[in-house]
């Protein structure tokens, strides 16, 4: 009997979430199809059922991040992209520079977690990877006081802040000033929209 196409959805559902795990974790190269099908309990072979290479599956992995882990990553910090206002700003901001986001590996942005494999890798992930900035710009632009002056330029540069913040933080190994440049990146960008 062969398997409905709701299956066959869920298993790429499945192996599209692993596989962007384990591609924070490790980061593109030191991934296999291998290690990926493993990680979801299907043999190689499965894997061509659903992708034609990794490189496929790498762009949807980062794409798959703004309506999976983050869009639940958002709801958890309460943040509104449509018509939050200033506290959806306040609630990204926070819950973006947290120690809890820097220190959750497997649920990390990938703007975070992959941002020099990405720029190595194909036009199809530099898109998806284009796309997760696009939409954080467009939650600050869209969500900025009415006062803020410069609203795109503004928007850049809080997306700037936060992202910098994180990959500067990430790669730390001393992690009190790990959690110093996280802190200041959060308190400058609060300054920068004067939010307090």
């Amino acid at each position: 009997m062969p398997y409905s196409s709701d299956h066959k959805a869920a298993v790429r559902k499945r192996i599209v979430e692993h596989a962007r795990i384990l591609f924070n974790r490790k980061g593109f190269a030191e991934v296999s199809i291998d290690d990926i099908m493993a990680e979801v309990g299907l043999t190689r072979g499965g894997f061509y059922n659903h992708f034609r290479n990794k490189d496929e599956l790498y762009a949807e992995a980062v794409a798959s991040f703004l309506g999976g882990r983050g869009k639940a990553w958002r709801d958890e910090a309460g943040v509104e992209p449509e018509n939050g206002g200033p506290e959806t700003v306040r609630a990204m901001i926070d819950s973006y520079l947290s120690p809890e986001h820097l220190g959750d590996l497997d649920g990390q942005c990938p703007m975070i977690a992959l941002p020099s494999d990405v720029a190595r890798s194909t036009p199809e992930t530099r898109a998806a990877f284009g796309k997760l900035l696009t939409a954080m710009v467009w939650l600050f632009e869209n969500n900025l006081p009415e006062e803020q002056e410069a609203g795109h330029d503004s928007a850049l540069a809080l997306s700037a802040l936060c992202v910098g913040g994180m990959v500067l933080s990430r790669t730390l190994d001393d992690a009190d000033m790990a959690d110093d440049v996280r802190r200041a990146a959060r308190d400058v960008a609060f300054r920068f929209i004067n939010l307090k």
